[in-house]
């Protein structure tokens, strides 16, 4: 499991994930109010990759991930 240092870096492999194989791909959040801590965790049972934050502004990139994933989900033909 590894941790990505930047949101960038998670953001562009989450939607890696998503695109390579949609249907094995999870999507996990975990907030823990001690710690004030947020930690998100996306795996497609082969690869796991995950991102962890203090920030509150990076709840608001959180959302706009989601959304995006949202819209990929949408936009499948099936």
């Amino acid at each position: 499991m590894t941790y990505l240092k930047t949101w960038e870096e998670f953001s562009k492999a989450v939607e890696r994930l998503y695109i390579n194989d949609p249907i094995k791909c999870r999507f996990v959040m975990k907030y823990r109010n001690v710690d004030g801590l947020l930690v998100l965790k996306v795996t497609d049972n082969r690869v796991c990759v995950q991102y962890k934050t203090e920030h509150n502004q990076d709840v608001k990139k959180m959302e706009k991930l989601i959304g995006q994933l949202i819209r990929h989900m949408a936009s499948k033909e099936k």
